[in-house]
């Protein structure tokens, strides 16, 4: 079964840069994690083009799925940064704590602004820079 395969069947689709070293080390965790519990999760890695039916049918273009986590719920919904990773910890019994967490009104806008204005733009400029 593919990735492709594995979106089509999934409550949850992850569109990640698998071909950033951090990006792809934690999503790989994360899919390790969800196969070995069987979780109906779904993986699309922007780096490789074959998401991009994916990413076209949800109006996100490469770069802009290159510079943070997306993930697209079982209704379409297209979800990015700290949403997303909200959603998919959510979807995972060891890290839903964290999605509880992250969900609190006092923590989610600093989480918002540490990925937003630190996180995301410091990997994606090093991507960038690696010519990744």
């Amino acid at each position: 079964m593919t990735a492709s395969d594995d979106a089509q069947d999934a409550k949850l689709t992850t569109l990640y840069h698998g071909a950033c070293p951090v990006c792809g080390r934690e999503v790989s965790h994360y899919q390790r994690y969800a196969g070995e519990r069987a979780l109906p999760l779904g993986w699309e890695d922007v780096s490789d083009g074959r998401a991009a039916p994916l990413m076209e049918a949800h109006g996100i273009d490469r770069e802009a799925a290159k510079k943070r986590l997306h993930v697209v719920t079982p209704d379409g919904r297209l979800l990015s940064g700290v949403d997303a990773f909200q959603a998919l910890w959510a979807e995972m019994p060891r890290y839903r704590w964290l999605a509880k967490l992250v969900g609190l009104p006092i923590v989610k806008p600093i989480a918002r602004l540490v990925y937003d204005r630190l996180l995301a733009p410091a990997l994606y400029a090093a991507n960038r820079r690696a010519g990744r």
